[in-house]
């Protein structure tokens, strides 16, 4: 008799706006899972909305055993199962993420920008222009290269209105 293979942490990609759907039906199911969330506050005219929403939008964190994939895809929620490979750093990162978030400090999601890193400006005057991150400390820094002169351009752009390129 074969013993069932012990389950694996996944990243689950969700459907647009189904994180809390997904995580809902990971626990129906029974399948260990997590969803980091922020408090949210909108205020409106005469009324205050409170809500909280996916720390990253889209993706819930699970340890679905291979008997319960298909399961999981049922009821379309899920767009993909993205198996980590990795679990050991995974898991670390993890239990960090759930301090800061149980920590009540405010945060904010920011695309990782390593040196040598492509990427896209998205918005302002410079909007569609591409280079690659220059100094890791100061992500904002972008070089944009003119190759025929073999030379480069250093600009200071707030890393909000960089897009990291493929």
């Amino acid at each position: 008799m074969r013993s069932a293979p012990a389950a694996r942490w996944h990243v689950c990609h969700t459907r647009p706006r189904c994180e809390k759907k997904f995580a809902a039906l990971a626990a129906a199911e029974g399948v260990e899972h997590y969803l980091p969330v922020l408090a949210s506050v909108r205020r409106y005219p005469g009324r205050t909305k409170r809500f909280s929403k996916p720390l990253f939008p889209g993706y819930v964190f699970a340890q679905v055993p291979a008997e319960r994939r298909s399961r999981m895809y049922q009821q379309d929620l899920l767009a993909r199962l993205i198996p980590v490979t990795d679990e050991g750093p995974f898991l670390r990162q993890l239990a960090d993420v759930r301090a800061i978030v149980a920590s009540g400090y405010e945060l904010t999601v920011q695309p990782l920008l390593a040196r040598g890193r492509r990427v896209r400006v998205d918005r302002g005057p410079l909007r569609g222009l591409e280079g690659f991150v220059d100094d890791s400390s100061n992500p904002g820094g972008i070089v944009v290269s003119v190759d025929v002169l073999q030379q480069g351009l250093h600009l200071r752009l707030p890393a909000e209105i960089l897009h990291i390129l493929p």
